[in-house]
């Protein structure tokens, strides 16, 4: 039964961007049919990136079972790894399509995020993604924590659906501001909230994808905040001498 939620709840977390793309599409104007065409080229490519970006940080795992690498049912998708695969797919649609790409981010966005917040509760049904061990017996209960083989952990999985959810309308209400500063600056806000949640969040849990010691997704937030804000106030600046008398 876990096993079918898991999936249930990532296909749940698509469904809800596509119904977001579709709505907001036809505010901006947009081909009717762009989100949909988005969901059928970047879902793919960012299961796939996911997969293998969560395999290789793990390779003693399946280095002796290489089938095991297809079972994505059993969990193990790497969340930046879809993201990076995504956005791979969104940049042919827009090459395929001749739509400007930076648009077709923003549009993802705040639909990526909440369907990232949909989809972390897959992990709950899965029994991962968890955080350090709760000892003090007030704590143990949930969402402040999950029981998981008998033990109970931080529910890291529940703060970031949280903190998505957050996400998803704090990108809502940035959209004016940012759809009148030119394209690409709802993805910089998507990749500096998202990156903050997951730099704190990363911090917590127990089962991180490791490499020389340091906790992959969590170095990679830190860099992609650092570098989003950097080009923001960078693009921020070109724009006021632009638009200076």
């Amino acid at each position: 039964m876990a096993i079918n939620l898991y999936g249930i709840m990532i296909a749940l977390g698509v469904a809800a961007a596509v119904v977001y793309m579709n709505g907001e599409a036809k505010r901006l104007s947009l081909p009717q049919e762009v989100a949909v065409d988005m969901a059928l080229w970047s879902v793919p490519i960012a299961v796939l990136f996911s997969r293998f970006y969560y395999v290789a940080f793990t390779w003693e795992r399946y280095r002796d079972d290489l089938v095991s690498i297809f079972k994505v049912w059993e969990g193990g998708l790497a969340i930046y790894g879809g993201v990076i695969g995504g956005a791979l797919g969104v940049y042919a649609l827009a090459r395929y399509k001749k739509l400007p790409f930076l648009q077709l981010l923003d549009l993802v966005s705040p639909g990526l995020i909440l369907g990232q917040a949909i989809g972390r509760w897959g992990n709950f049904f899965n029994g991962e993604a968890f955080g350090k061990a709760v000892t003090n017996p007030t704590l143990q209960f949930f969402p402040v924590a999950v029981l998981v083989e008998g033990q109970w952990h931080m529910a890291t999985f529940f703060y970031e659906s949280v903190f998505n959810l957050l996400g998803f309308f704090v990108l809502l209400r940035l959209r004016r501001w940012s759809y009148n500063r030119g394209h690409g600056f709802i993805f910089q806000w998507y990749l500096i909230w998202y990156g903050l949640v997951r730099l704190v969040i990363e911090g917590l849990r127990t089962d991180s994808l490791m490499w020389g010691g340091f906790r992959v997704s969590q170095v990679l937030s830190g860099l992609l905040v650092a570098a989003s804000g950097l080009v923001m106030l960078y693009r921020l600046y070109i724009n006021n001498r632009t638009t200076s008398p």
